[in-house]
This record gives C-alpha cells, sequence and structure tokens, in this order.
C-alpha cells in the first residue's frame, strides 16, 4: 500500500511526530511504501521523492511585515495545496494520512487531495477543531475552557487565547469560522480519536459521528521489566513543566510532603520554580533509555494536568513499563487508568486530593506492586494490535471510494 503521510512538521517536535515516526517506521518494515508531505526545516528527517514541501515559516526571527503575510497565509495556504497536489500527483497514494496540518499547512490542502479522489484519514491530536488555541485552556486565567466548542469562536478573539494577541486571536477565529462555514472538516472520510474524549470533542464541533473511530494511541512491548529498585524510590512527573499541565499544583503538594522523593524530568517556563524545592530532583530533558531507567525504577509517575489530555503518552509509557500513574480525572486520562487497579485518579488542580494519593501509594508498597503487575497486563495495545487495526480502516476506506467512483 501507498502511504502518503502528512503533517506540519517533518522532524521530531512532539507527541504528534513521534507518533508518526514510529507507525510509518513499523508500515515501512512490512512492505508498505511511505513518502511525507509537510513544510521544510533544517531538521527534518523524512521526505517525498520530488522534494518538495512548504517554505519554512518562522515567526520569532521575521519582520513585522513578513509575519502579518505569514499570518494571513496560515488561513489558507495556496503553496501547501500547490506543493501536495505535485506530491499527490508523483506518488499517487493510495490514501493520504493527515496529522496535525493547521496553521503551517491549513485545512485547504484536503481539497487538493479530493480533487483527485484519494480517500483521507486523520488522526486528531488536539483540539483544534473545536478550540482555535488547540488547547481549551485560558493560560492567563489558568483554567479550561469551552466556549467556542459551539461555534462562538469569536470567543477566542474576546479572550485573546492565542498568546495573549488580538491579532494572532483573531486570525485563529477567521480560520474556523471559514473552515467550519464550508465543512471542509467532513471532507476528511474517517478521523481515529486516541480517546472517547477527542471523539466527543470533535462531534460537539460539527464533525459527523459516523466518521469517528476511537483508537487509543499504541505503546512499546517491554520485556523483562525488572523489579522496581526500593533503594531510589521516588515518585515521577515527565514533560512539560508548565500550568496547564497542573505543575504548579504539583509543587505546593510536594511542598507538604518533604519526606518524599520527587523527580521531575522536562522543562518549560516552570524549571526555575522546581529547582527551588528541596525535594524536587529537577533532571532536565530526557529521551530514550535514560527516560526509560527513570520511568521503570519510580514507584509512581503523575500525570496532574489541568488542561484536557487527549490520550497522554506519559501515561501510555509508564503503563507499558509497570509503572502506576495517578493522573487527574478530566480528558481522556480516566479512560487509561484504572483506578485502585493500575493507578489513581484525582480531581484535577485539587491539591489535597493528589496530596492523598500520592500518601497511598508511596506508603503502601504492597498495594503499589499489585499495581505493578496490573499495569504490564493492561498494555496490550501495541504497534502490532494497533497496526492491524490501521491497515483494516485504511482498505476500508480505500474500498469505499472506490464504490463512489
Amino acid at each position: 500500500m501507498k502511504i502518503l503521510m502528512v503533517n506540519k512538521f517533518l522532524y521530531p517536535n512532539g507527541g504528534s511526530e513521534t507518533y508518526m515516526f514510529k507507525l510509518s517506521d513499523y508500515l515501512s518494515s512490512h512492505g508498505h511504501e511511505i513518502e511525507y508531505f509537510g513544510m521544510e526545516h533544517p531538521d527534518r528527517c523524512v521526505n517525498n521523492s520530488i522534494n518538495c514541501y512548504t517554505d519554512e515559516m518562522d515567526f520569532h526571527n521575521s519582520s513585522s511585515v513578513k509575519k502579518i503575510t505569514m499570518s494571513l497565509k496560515t488561513i489558507y495556504s495556496k503553496e501547501a495545496r500547490k506543493k501536495i497536489g505535485k506530491v499527490l500527483d508523483n506518488f499517487r497514494p493510495d490514501i493520504v494520512h493527515l496529522n496535525n496540518i493547521n496553521f503551517q499547512l491549513t485545512p485547504a490542502i484536503i481539497y487538493e487531495i479530493k480533487k483527485r479522489n484519494i480517500p483521507i484519514v486523520q488522526t486528531v491530536h488536539d483540539v483544534q477543531m473545536a478550540c482555535p488555541n488547540h488547547k481549551m485552556y485560558i493560560e492567563e486565567l489558568s483554567s479550561t475552557c469551552q466556549k467556542c466548542i459551539d461555534g462562538k469562536y469569536i470567543n477566542c478573539v474576546k479572550n485573546k487565547c492565542l498568546h495573549n494577541s488580538t491579532m494572532k486571536s483573531a486570525i485563529a477565529a477567521v480560520e474556523s469560522y471559514y473552515y467550519h462555514g464550508r465543512n471542509t472538516y467532513n471532507l476528511v472520510d474517517c478521523y481515529i480519536c486516541p480517546s472517547k474524549f477527542m471523539a466527543d470533542t470533535i462531534i460537539k464541533a460539527g464533525v459527523d459521528k459516523s466518521k469517528i473511530y476511537v483508537l487509543h494511541n499504541f505503546c512499546e512491548k517491554h520485556q523483562n521489566i525488572p523489579n522496581k529498585q526500593t533503594d531510589k524510590k521516588y515518585a515521577l512527573y515527565f514533560g512539560r513543566l508548565s500550568v496547564e499541565k497542573g505543575i504548579k499544583t504539583l509543587i505546593e503538594v510536594c511542598k507538604e510532603l518533604p519526606d518524599i522523593h520527587f523527580v521531575f524530568a522536562g522543562t518549560g517556563p516552570l524549571m526555575d520554580e522546581c529547582r527551588k524545592i528541596d525535594n524536587i530532583e529537577a533532571v532536565g530533558f530526557k529521551t530514550g533509555n535514560e527516560l526509560k531507567g527513570l520511568i521503570r525504577n519510580a514507584a509512581f509517575s503523575i500525570t496532574p494536568s489541568e488542561c484536557y489530555e487527549n490520550c497522554s503518552m506519559s501515561i501510555i509509557e509508564s503503563l507499558s513499563m509497570g509503572t502506576p500513574v495517578i493522573g487527574s480525572d478530566i480528558g481522556g486520562t480516566p479512560e487509561l487508568i484504572e483506578n485502585n487497579k493500575t493507578g489513581l485518579i484525582f480531581e484535577a488542580g485539587n491539591k489535597s486530593d493528589l496530596k492523598r494519593a500520592i500518601i497511598s501509594l508511596y506508603k503502601n508498597s504492597e498495594n503499589t506492586l499489585k499495581m505493578r503487575k496490573n499495569c504490564i497486563d493492561s498494555s496490550n495495545n501495541t504497534i502490532e494490535v494497533y497496526t492491524d487495526k490501521l491497515i483494516a480502516l485504511y482498505e476500508k476506506q480505500i474500498n469505499q471510494n472506490r464504490g463512489k467512483q
């Protein structure tokens, strides 16, 4: 099968890229032909056979005039539409798999794909279809927000949701009005939602329910997971150190539990605050075997997000290595953690409830060991299982598309 993977970033930048690269590598290893389309960048690590990509958009190091030009381009990119057309005509894929496309590529590319009667599958990595800010979270208020979910995107402008900028927020709102007004998103044949929460969210935003398939993200299969090293007992947080991830609340809890050792792996705006706390060991950004070692040897990990997580890879990675998880009760998080079996659920933003959960797991080693076994047993959505389901979806869309012609 020939598959065109589309994502605005074609280099390691976040969860959607990790997902795309791992999935594509596995598909390639099983005989499928993969090419990529997205934005050019010095760190681009994948390609298409005619080396055709959109120009890099650097908002940080551009003149004011160029920033305005690029901002307008984020609503509808003629360049992206033209260039993906060239890639499609050269590669002739059986199916196009979209990931994150808004702003740098724009949904304008959907029209170019459908013009050639090629079926489209899209993995929904964030809530952009329901929220112009992609977050459903207002940073200045440190609170979740659903004001735009019913189509009232003017709220994005009123709250200056994008970087506290009226202009940026207005451009994002215009983009939402434009594509929802044209019903563009329903031109996609199938949406893969990594959580029921995400599925419900985009349905409320106007996506046809019949186009949605819920499939949690895949996990790595780990063999010979060692027993916990009790002489290095610690609670682990790994991810971005920012307010919406619940780090301020977690820091306050850490202060009240001086006898518990916390390890924070990651970077972000709250890094300096973390380093001021005696029982927090802020080790910075970690990847690969170093991160796996931290996860594997932790007593448990904590995902205290106060924004709506979709399908947190930090939870999936923890469970796959036998590490129980304490997670907040919003977004897709409760779908991944079986309360009192593979971890504990607490009320998002509730400091006393989070403190209770941490003490409960840290003090009760016997219960934590039981949870560890449950975690390993529950981690069965491997990339092999995931890809079998994905290929079946691909084939279904291809066959349905042929039937329409």
